[in-house]
């Protein structure tokens, strides 16, 4: 057995890496500084804390990338006192892992699937994931938080997508 056989990761037998818990302290720390960058909305919880979710996800694997986007969430929600609840944000925040492993399906297929993946993510992201706001403000807080969610996903997402493509063949991410 030589010296580089004897890494922790594979003495306890862990589903999870230090290396990839590593990753995901760097990508949550990341989403925290996107938490202070807000787009203007209703709600006052969309701001650019997903990106390194969506990244992390097409870059590092879909579960990593839930973690991220789902604390990336709760946190942009902390900072403005949970002005839906805590618990429709911690479901909001479950939304937004799913819309981060949906798109790690998508995203690591080639670019006619992101392209694809960046389109049903920002759907699922903004009208769909908009409907968790129905039993507290009816149809109009929907209609008002919905461009706001749809602006933020486009951004976001584009973003995530964009800086995949730029480090994808380098040893960031392989």
């Amino acid at each position: 057995m030589s010296l580089s056989d004897r890494r922790p990761d594979r003495a306890t037998g862990s589903p999870v890496s230090a290396r990839k818990l590593a990753i995901m302290a760097i990508f949550i720390a990341v989403s925290a500084v996107g938490s202070l960058i807000k787009i203007p909305s209703p709600l006052g919880t969309v701001a650019l804390d997903s990106a390194p979710g969506f990244f992390t996800a097409v870059a590092f694997g879909g579960w990593p990338g839930f973690v991220v986007a789902a604390i990336g969430h709760l946190l942009t929600s902390a900072l403005v006192g949970f002005p839906l609840t805590l618990p429709v944000h911690i479901a909001i925040a479950a939304g937004m892992g799913v819309c981060a492993l949906v798109f790690s399906w998508f995203g690591r297929k080639g670019l006619a699937w992101m392209i694809a993946g960046v389109v049903v993510t920002t759907v699922l992201n903004s009208f769909a994931l908009g409907l968790i706001v129905l039993p507290i403000g009816g149809w109009a807080m929907y209609a008002a938080s919905v461009p706001s969610l749809l602006v933020g996903a486009v951004v976001n997402i584009v973003i995530a997508a964009v800086a995949y493509y730029a480090v994808r063949n380098t040893r960031l991410v392989n």
